[in-house]
């Protein structure tokens, strides 16, 4: 077995670290956390000192990485791999310890990894990713470990990590509907089993809630959290355009019916194992619905697929009888081929086109000329939904997302929103604002003491520095 995940380890690596070595760019979520982490470092507190709408838990891990060193984006890809190689891990390890298939070892775990290799989306850290790790702890706590059915603890366990899961990604909450399904196949008293459940889920939000209360910060986190998770929100806007994401997601998505083929057609000789088969399928459904509220284009979205993905592939790698025994090996290497092809579709020429498919390094942010540079280290206010300036300077608090940052600046004619604007800005004004939308002359009639002092800057149209 060590031989094995040895074995296991080496291969992962091999299909990612070579992409890794010679440099990813900064994704746009990875840009969004490390601002985010850059302002939590300061003491900064989400939703009150910084308007961005992601979950508070993934904003306070981008804080705790910033203490390490100063946007450490080796940090960001080195807790992405060792997030995955968590999940897969355990994953096999709950797959085998639960009996669910006749055939135990590591094959769930390298399905999982080889897969998970097929974007650099999943090279970066992402808010869903942070999540998903809770949701794969969460399934053990979910399964019952005795003919007596459930421990009340673990219920209340499983609840917990969901909620935490949640506080990560908001959509992810969803799978509240896995649990509740599990203590409707698995447990004695439904009702009290799932009560537990439910309390255990909202423990984590309750003690959230009472933290921003404390801090002045519950209406904001009502608002950027709760009411904008749920649509496409932070993380559509930070995620791959639909024509290159859902392309693939083709992969996974056919190896998964493939699975499903088979399993329809495999015979399973315990009551658990039919039953564990069932809260599987309901978890790919799950998956899907965590997908569309994301549009399919959230990074990371990959990563939904991989649990169900891997189950019902253990079909697929099963003996065959008869002369076509050789058949799982052979589609095993056309995954491996594949994953390999359209993660270095960039590096063979001519691939790209073929494919028509870019590569995600193509669409990461690139620095803009005009903003490189203005001044090293100084605040910069966007007045825009161009973030390309926040990849070489830190962005000014509170607005450091321009749909949350249009409730004052689109508001101007509001005395409120002028009120706000003061309010914010006057303690720390920034070094430079870059104007994209022309307000500047308005907020130099509205607010002189505050936005008089900054003068345009020769030969960079849009940009004033103070």
């Amino acid at each position: 077995m060590p031989a094995q995940l040895l074995v296991l380890l080496v291969l992962v690596l091999a299909l990612r670290l070579p992409l890794i070595w010679f440099g990813l760019p900064v994704s746009a979520a990875e840009l969004r956390l490390l601002l985010l982490g850059e302002g939590v470092g300061a003491g900064a507190w989400p939703y009150r000192d910084l308007y961005d709408g992601t979950a508070p838990l993934a904003a306070a891990a981008g804080g705790v990485l910033q203490l390490a060193w100063d946007r450490p984006v080796l940090l960001y890809r080195a807790l992405a791999l060792l997030l995955l190689l968590t999940q897969a891990l355990r994953l096999n390890a709950v797959l085998n310890r639960a009996d669910v298939h006749p055939e135990r070892g590591y094959l769930a775990g390298l399905t999982y990894l080889v897969v998970a290799s097929l974007t650099t989306d999943l090279d970066t850290l992402s808010p869903l990713l942070l999540g998903h790790t809770f949701i794969i702890f969460a399934l053990s706590a979910l399964l019952p470990t005795s003919r007596e059915g459930y421990d009340n603890r673990r219920l209340f366990r499983a609840g917990f990590l969901i909620g935490l899961a949640a506080l990560c990604y908001l959509p992810l909450a969803l799978f509240v509907g896995l649990g509740l399904f599990a203590v409707l196949i698995f447990a004695a008293n439904s009702f009290r089993s799932a009560l537990l459940l439910v309390c255990g889920f909202l423990s984590p939000y309750a003690l959230v809630a009472t933290v921003f209360l404390y801090v002045g910060a519950l209406p904001n986190f009502a608002h950027q959290h709760l009411e904008r998770g749920l649509g496409q929100g932070v993380a559509g806007l930070d995620g791959m355009p639909p024509a290159v994401a859902w392309p693939l997601l083709a992969l996974p998505v056919l190896l998964l019916l493939l699975g499903l083929l088979r399993a329809g057609a495999t015979a399973l000789g315990l009551v658990f194992q039919a039953k564990f088969r069932q809260l599987m399928l309901v978890w790919m459904l799950l998956a899907l619905a965590v997908l569309a509220v994301g549009k399919g284009v959230a990074p990371g979205s990959a990563v939904l697929l991989l649990p169900p993905l891997t189950y019902f592939s253990l079909f697929l790698w099963q003996k065959v009888p008869g002369r076509l025994g050789w058949l799982p090996e052979l589609v095993f290497l056309l995954l491996l081929g594949s994953v390999v092809a359209l993660r270095y579709r960039a590096q063979v020429p001519g691939l790209q086109t073929l494919l028509r498919l870019p590569a995600e390094s193509e669409l990461a942010p690139q620095p803009a000329r005009a903003y490189v540079r203005l001044a090293p280290g100084r605040a910069v206010l966007v007045l825009g939904p161009d973030r390309r300036p926040f990849l070489d300077h830190p962005a000014a608090q509170p607005y450091l997302d321009w749909p949350l940052a249009q409730v004052d600046f689109n508001h101007l004619n509001e005395y409120a929103a002028v009120v706000r604007v003061a309010r914010n800005l006057g303690p720390q004004p920034p070094s430079y604002i870059i104007d994209q939308q022309g307000l500047v002359p308005q907020l130099r009639h509205l607010l002189p003491t505050l936005f008089g002092p900054y003068k345009a800057v020769a030969g960079r149209p849009g940009v004033y520095q103070r």
